[in-house]
């Protein structure tokens, strides 16, 4: 029987019997001696694996140099409703092109299915889709990425998410990034559009609407992870949302944690007069940056992100001012890590880090859990914790 950690050895009687080493050629390298290779052959084999090595580095950088393929055919099979019709309430039955046509588009003559098709092979390599091949023909169905895209029964989907990444004003961005490292006061949204993204979204309500609905899509499903995996709400009984919007979040949390008896939707004056009536919730207009309602604790989500260093050292400095010893300032953002890797993840995040810095502010940023600690000490914060709950963003505690 062998164990682990041992190594059996066979016991071999020796005898002083000489054996004269074999010559050697004096010409082959030490390497080609210990693998009686040629010298021509191991050359050749040299030369085959730096040419693999370039041919694999052309076809990235063409597929890098392309990849705007690959989101703008996500924008296109959303627009088209192609998740939900090949979903259809759960069924997802692998579908052709033209069978998906005929749900999407019943009565428009002169669709054509071969471009469809097109888009779902591509799709389909980044697994969006699975392509199911039969001879000649072709049948699609969702993957667990796709599923994402059709509504489910909440309503909700990342379709919308996907649709405000790509508008025109947000498009028309993306050639000026160059910019911001050039001269870093240089924001690219504002430059293409003539004013930031927030005061632009403002006044084009349909541009709102989907950015409501595409948040919505994206923060459901993250405040389920941390209601179910966060446990600093427990206590709370006067709880400020600041950046909430509808109050959709606050009321989550309402549900979950029936203790916290009274919600505050703290939020632009514009944006809380359009928030429905919520029972336990009163939704408050102001400025973040001059001032923040009392309370036991502070919640925001995907708000430190689009600002300066400066700003959110502002911001938190306000949200300390607003509560008691011993009440803490909860933020969900997206946390850096500090190596960088070719994960899902790693990417998600720096990916997205770019989106702000092109469409939100050229010095906002997504940060590593060091560079949120520190924030948090420079306004006032002695008291920090990171919980790595949800997939992209991480529950951040400061403590007062």
């Amino acid at each position: 029987m062998l164990l682990v950690g041992y190594t059996a050895k066979r016991h071999i009687t020796c005898t002083s019997t000489y054996l004269p080493p074999k010559k050697q050629n004096p010409h082959l390298s030490k390497d080609a001696k210990t693998l009686n290779i040629k010298p021509t052959k191991r050359k050749k084999m040299a030369d085959e694996e730096t040419s693999e090595s370039r041919n694999q580095a052309r076809l990235k950088i063409l597929e890098l140099a392309n990849m705007i393929s690959v989101p703008m055919s996500l924008n296109a099979v959303v627009r088209l409703n192609v998740p939900d019709a090949i979903w259809q309430g759960g069924s997802n039955s692998p579908l052709t092109a033209s069978q998906i046509l005929t749900r999407v588009l019943p009565s428009r003559d002169g669709a054509d299915a071969e471009n469809l098709q097109r888009l779902l092979r591509m799709l389909s390599s980044y697994g969006v889709f699975e392509e199911h091949l039969n001879g000649s023909e072709r049948k699609y169905s969702l993957t667990d990425v796709g599923r994402t895209l059709a509504t489910d029964s909440d309503g909700l989907s990342y379709g919308p998410y996907v649709l405000q990444h790509h508008q025109d004003a947000l498009v028309s961005a993306w050639p000026l990034v160059h910019e911001a490292v050039v001269d870093p006061t240089t924001e690219p949204f504002v430059k293409a559009n003539g004013e930031p993204a927030y005061d632009y979204y403002g006044k084009k309500p349909e541009m709102n609407g989907l950015m409501q609905k595409a948040m919505s899509g994206v923060s459901v499903p993250f405040m389920k992870a941390i209601l179910e995996g966060y446990d600093g709400f427990k206590g709370v009984q006067k709880l400020v949302d600041v950046g909430g919007s509808a109050g959709d979040c606050l009321r989550m949390i309402q549900r979950k944690h029936p203790n916290v008896r009274e919600g505050i939707n703290f939020d632009l004056p514009e944006v809380v007069a359009k928030a429905p009536p919520i029972s336990g919730i009163i939704h408050v207009g102001g400025d973040m940056f001059k001032s923040i309602p009392e309370a036991d604790a502070i919640f925001m989500k995907w708000v430190l992100t689009t600002w300066t260093d400066d700003e959110c050292k502002l911001i938190m400095e306000n949200c300390f001012k607003a509560l008691p010893e011993g009440g803490k300032l909860i933020a969900c953002e997206p946390v850096l890590p500090n190596e960088t890797d070719d994960s899902h993840r790693t990417r998600a995040l720096l990916e997205g880090d770019i989106f702000v810095m092109t469409i939100y502010r050229a010095k906002g940023k997504h940060r590593t859990e060091d560079e949120f600690r520190k924030l948090g000490l420079a306004a006032g914060f002695p008291n920090f914790r990171a919980f790595y709950i949800d997939y992209f963003y991480t529950v951040l505690e400061f403590q007062k």
